[in-house]
């Protein structure tokens, strides 16, 4: 006989009446009231509890009170227990977190992986935690499964799991794109079910529709109807939810778990059911797995082994935002939700349980030890009468809806509004207006936020925040938590005592200036250094530089920088995660980014660049210089060809005012390059895949390095013959080849000068001219001195194409050299600048130098003097001087002399023969 038949039987008779006949929804409410009487049947008892809901959190702490349990077995990950004790050491809310970058066991494209479960006050299990850390006796039980089974359940063909849910400000993001494990997912997996409950219950979206039907009645229920409240809203969601077999699988392997855990506890403990609680989500309260409850006979299911990969584990911070774009809740309902809490502790004179020694705690009373509280109560039906009976309508209350209204209007006023006290009147007469139209009494947070929009926020938002945020800001704001210094890692310790010296209180979120003179405190250098290995390691705005540079060669003496460590606290956590110091991070990051399957000879270069920067470690850079050798010669296509030019070029401008040799590396990587761009480039030159960039990085590695190259062994013959054997179709790549074989004196400037010619008076090539244009200017870079031609080619170009022809011809040449050579123009410029007179009054008489006429030619009896002749003639007092230093008397040979011929010169300088008969063995 159970207390419930007589509910139960209403309810099918109901059911049955109303859908005139058996069916399913009979069957359904008759499961329903079944699912109730069961749980509260079960000798231990099970607490049903909703994430995150201030009811939930009251009822918790009157139980805890009442009954002062000595086992609390709590649904959240096992493996996390040793995280719990370090929750005083911060301030809420935040994450208990869960990591793995190295993944042994599953998929390697879904690393990292990461678990959170955030905890804020105004939650039961925080009230469970805090009691069951500060009270002697007490033992705290985690049984949901571990971290590691989180993903051994996750089907493999499917991504990595993550949070749901849109950022809603600058905080939304706390969590990243970690999976998200909350007490209590109690929300309708039937889409048309939570669309038909907002719809009759009048509200927007679903928390504010459990504001008003949920937490507002069961916040002053007694504990008895509170229990079969939420069993039977989780039995209803869950009866009522459609046939995902693999979500319901997932969450029943949950419900055997920790029923398992359960049993294996009291059988190895001894403990007496009648001191245990269970706090679970009152979706897996309903559960009808046959491992349910403590009897004897009940089967134990069978837990798989952990994987090997290695889990680490740690606090980051958390906040409403953050919790609520996470589990997809409505912005600012987390806030609201404190907002309550604390507004129901006053009124009921409640004292929340709060852990010794936590930032921002209040003094508490000492809790009493664990011991036999209040028996079981009897299971009566408390449903019935909670059903049939009207809800309680709290009455209005005007000094907080009038406190309200003026907050509202002064917050609007700071952001921008132009807001009055006629405005703060129409909210509060249009928030009592909405709260009658959606039959409640007492307007609601949500009806006050509505309210506050349609009368506040007009046509356009002045500032950052409109009238809704503002709302939320008032009604509890966006609480960001913190994790204490004792809780962090000893990575992100070591970071907050090598920034000390500079002065700054880093814990706080806002953003604050750090002015570094490193010329006038050298101790301040260490502290510097590292601010740019964060800014290496870490996102955008953690550390931002104002002034100063970190280079190759430079070293600045003054830096400026915009800190915010407070705010991306727990991206510092992570990276403890990682490693025990931020250097080691580095490396392991630079290491692990050379030997990845889509490592580049770019990269590693890259990386090169950054070890020299951040660690200073000449083998480390050996061996990644040496990796970047072997990139380099597996590559098979040139696309990253203009950035390997680029940070070649820096390392040996680098090496070469730094160290009195190149490493060996460097000269590998230079004789590897040489022969690797003249192997690909005829193939570069007519693939259409391949850009003009690339074939000019190619020829400018090439051209810059030759000198170098040579030098170490390799043949120029293979670059001409690459040349010769390159045959390009484009006009861009076609000019690049005349500059190349220009460079390699294939092509004198004077025929170079006849094809360009022949382009302009040819009206089927005109339209193609700023594609040659555009490849003369790409070969700035390995043929500079074509810069005066390529300034010459394009004169010429708008000198003599008429202006039917050029007008047309100017848009595409822009956009050509803008998309094409943009970074090589302003060489272009400079020289058209040198070449072309300043003043508008020279323009009249200006004849370009390629069209001046040649000088004459010098005839053979009157010679041309030198021009260094020339001027040492005309200033012979410096010559003079030099000549008495060597104890020469000055001999001036006269102009138009013969030069003295060599033999005469070795009859007056003897010794130097000598000297070099001597040297040579050869008789004088």
């Amino acid at each position: 006989m159970s207390s419930f038949d007589a509910l139960r039987s209403e309810m099918v008779e109901a059911a049955t009446a109303f859908a005139e006949g058996p069916g399913a929804v009979p069957e359904i409410l008759a499961g329903i009231v079944d699912d109730v009487d069961r749980a509260l049947r079960e000798e231990l008892e099970i607490f049903p509890v909703c994430h995150h809901s201030p009811a939930s959190g009251l009822a918790m702490v009157r139980r805890l009170r009442e009954k002062r349990p000595k086992v609390i077995y709590l649904e959240l990950c096992e493996d996390m227990t040793p995280l719990l004790g370090e929750l005083r050491n911060c301030r809420l809310p935040v994450a208990l977190q869960a990591f793995a970058s190295q993944l042994d066991g599953f998929p390697q494209d879904w690393g990292p992986l990461s678990v959170v479960a955030p905890i804020t006050e105004a939650s039961a299990e925080y009230q469970a935690i805090a009691y069951a850390l500060d009270t002697p006796g007490v033992e705290l039980v985690l049984v949901d499964r571990s971290t590691d089974h989180v993903f051994q359940w996750q089907p493999r063909e499917d991504e990595a799991p993550s949070g749901e849910g849109a950022e809603e400000s600058d905080d939304a993001d706390l969590h990243g794109d970690a999976v998200g494990i909350e007490i209590g997912d109690l929300r309708p997996r039937f889409a048309e079910l939570e669309q038909h409950l907002l719809h009759h219950g009048k509200v927007r979206h679903w928390s504010e529709w459990w504001d008003q039907y949920v937490e507002q009645p069961l916040a002053g229920a007694d504990y008895a109807t509170y229990r079969q409240v939420m069993v039977l809203i989780g039995s209803l969601f869950r009866r009522l939810a459609p046939a995902d077999t693999r979500r319901v699988a997932v969450d029943e392997d949950r419900e055997r778990y920790m029923w398992t855990r359960m049993r294996e506890h009291l059988a190895r403990t001894g403990v007496d059911r009648a001191d245990c609680l269970y706090v679970c989500g009152a979706f897996h309260a309903a559960s009808r797995v046959d491992e349910f409850g403590t009897a004897e006979g009940v089967p134990d299911f069978e837990i798989s082994p952990r994987t090997d990969t290695k889990w680490l584990y740690g606090l980051i911070p958390s906040s409403h935002s953050a919790i609520e774009a996470q589990f997809g809740l409505a912005s600012g309902s987390v806030s609201i939700a404190a907002a309550t809490w604390q507004k129901a502790i006053v009124r009921e004179r409640l004292t929340p349980f709060q852990l010794e020694g936590q930032k921002g705690a209040r003094k508490r009373k000492a809790v009493a030890a664990a011991g036999a509280g209040a028996p079981p109560e009897p299971v009566d039906d408390r449903l019935s009468g909670f059903l049939a009976s009207p809800p309680v309508l709290d009455g209005l209350d005007e000094e907080e809806l009038l406190g309200w209204c003026v907050d509202i209007v002064r917050l609007a006023r700071r952001n921008g509004y132009l807001a009055s006290t006629a405005d703060a009147i129409a909210v509060f007469e249009t928030s009592i207006l909405l709260a009658g139209m959606r039959n409640r009494a007492r307007p609601t947070p949500y009806d006050f936020q509505d309210a506050a929009v349609t009368c506040i926020e007009k046509d356009v938002v002045p500032g950052r925040r409109d009238v809704r945020r503002l709302c939320e800001i008032l009604l509890g704001g966006d609480r960001v938590g913190q994790v204490g210094y004792e809780a962090l890692p000893p990575l992100a310790r070591d970071v907050y005592d090598r920034l000390a010296p500079i002065g700054l209180d880093l814990t706080r979120s806002t953003v604050q200036r750090a002015l570094l003179d490193l010329a006038g405190r050298p101790e301040l250098g260490p502290a510097s250094h590292l601010l740019w290995m964060l800014r290496y390691l870490l996102p955008d705005g953690a550390v931002r530089p104002i002034m100063g540079t970190r280079r190759l060669g430079e070293k600045s003496i003054q830096e400026s920088w915009d800190l915010s460590i407070g705010k991306h606290q727990r991206y510092i956590i992570e990276l403890g995660y990682e490693g025990v110091t931020v250097e080691q991070v580095v490396e392991q990051r630079l290491r692990r980014s050379v030997w990845a399957p889509d490592a580049t000879a770019a990269v590693a270069l890259r990386a090169v660049e950054d070890s020299i920067l951040f660690l200073g470690s000449r083998r480390f850079t050996d061996e990644l210089g040496s990796r970047a050798v072997e990139l380099l010669a597996a590559e098979r296509t040139v696309d990253d060809a203009p950035e390997v030019l680029r940070r070649i070029r820096r390392l040996l401008a680098y090496y070469r005012s730094s160290e009195p040799t190149l490493p060996a590396w460097c000269e590998s990587f230079v004789t590897a390059g040489y022969a690797h761009y003249c192997t690909l480039l005829p193939t570069a030159f007519v693939e259409d895949d391949t850009g003009v960039g690339q074939v000019a990085a190619m020829l400018g590695f090439l051209f810059t390095m030759e000198s170098l190259a040579l030098s170490l062994g390799c043949d120029r013959a293979q670059l001409e013959l690459a040349v010769r054997q390159s045959h390009p179709e484009s006009p861009a790549k076609v000019a690049l080849l005349w500059s190349a074989h220009h460079q390699l004196g294939l092509l004198p400037l004077a025929d170079l000068r006849a094809r360009c010619a022949d382009l302009l008076g040819n009206p089927l090539v005109v339209p193609s001219v700023p594609q040659y244009l555009s490849g003369f200017i790409q070969a700035l870079d390995p043929a500079p001195k074509l810069t005066p031609f390529v300034v010459e080619f394009m004169s010429n170009a708008f000198a003599k194409l008429p202006d039917p022809v050029l007008l047309p011809w100017l848009p595409t040449l822009i956009t050509t050299l803008r998309d094409q050579a943009g970074e090589l123009v302003p060489l272009l410029i400079r020289e058209a600048g040198r070449t072309f007179p300043a003043t508008l009054p020279a323009v009249d008489a200006f004849v370009p130098p390629w069209l001046a006429s040649p000088a004459p030619a010098r005839s053979a009896t009157a010679p041309a003097a030198h021009p260094a002749a020339a001027f040492l003639a005309a200033h012979p007092a410096t010559t003079d001087a030099l000549a008495a230093a060597l104890g020469l008397g000055p001999a001036w040979q006269e102009a138009g002399a013969p030069a003295p011929h060599p033999l005469a010169l070795l009859s007056t300088h003897p010794e130097t023969a000598e000297a070099l008969a001597t040297l040579l063995a050869a008789p004088v």
